[in-house]
This record gives structure tokens, sequence and C-alpha cells, in this order.
């Protein structure tokens, strides 16, 4: 059975860090590209980061540039993202999605994660 499985959410301050994980089975990792997605209520999901399925490539949006990065490993079949220098507005649930084409829009995208909650909280 085909799971994606995002882990590594939590609590934690402004200014600290975090690393999401995204554990794929069923899927033939290194065919896909992974995109990182964030959605808080009431909005739309937003594309954080994104990898090609070679690592070749990696895209992020203006607002994580510089304090996110994110990473594969083939043959463990995982996605990482680590995120620094944490900000209250990056309180979000995370998800891991992939797809065939590459880029930061959601519509690239045909498989997804359930989601992590991450909350950046004094």
């Amino acid at each position: 059975q085909s799971q994606i499985v995002e882990s590594g959410g939590g609590l934690v301050q402004p200014g600290g860090f975090l690393t999401l994980s995204c554990a794929v089975s069923g899927f033939t990792l290194d065919y896909y590209a992974i995109g990182w997605f964030r959605q808080t209520p009431g909005k739309e999901r937003e594309g954080v980061s994104c990898i090609s399925s070679s690592g070749d490539r990696t895209d992020y949006a203006d607002s994580v540039k510089g304090r996110f990065t994110i990473s594969r490993d083939n043959a463990k079949n995982t996605v990482y993202l680590q995120m620094n220098s944490l900000k209250p507005e990056d309180t979000a649930v995370y998800f891991c999605a992939l797809g065939v084409a590459y880029g930061l829009g959601a519509g690239f995208y045909e498989y997804w994660g359930q989601g992590t909650q991450v909350t950046v909280s004094s």
C-alpha cells in the first residue's frame, strides 16, 4: 500500500529549528519531484519548497529562502525539510507531496500526505 507520512512537527520557540521528514512507501521515489506545502485555516495551501527527482534542482518560497533547506535520500525513501530561524508566521500544517512535474504549485503534485503541525510560539 502506498503511503506518504510526514513527521517531525511540534511546538518550537521563535528562532528555533525543526526538521520535518517525509517517509514514502509504495512509490519509486526517484521518479518523483517532491514538494513541501503548508496551510493555515482559511488560507490556500502554499508551496514552501520543492526538489527535483534527481535532487539537482531546488526552489523555495521567498518567505523561507535562507532559512529552510529541502533534501532527499532516495535510498531511504525519505525527504527532509530543515527549518531554521522559525517565525510565528511559519505556524501551519506542513504537507509533503509527490509529483511527476516540478514546481511550487500544488497542481503539480498528485500524491499527498496527511500533514504535520508546526507551531512557532513563545
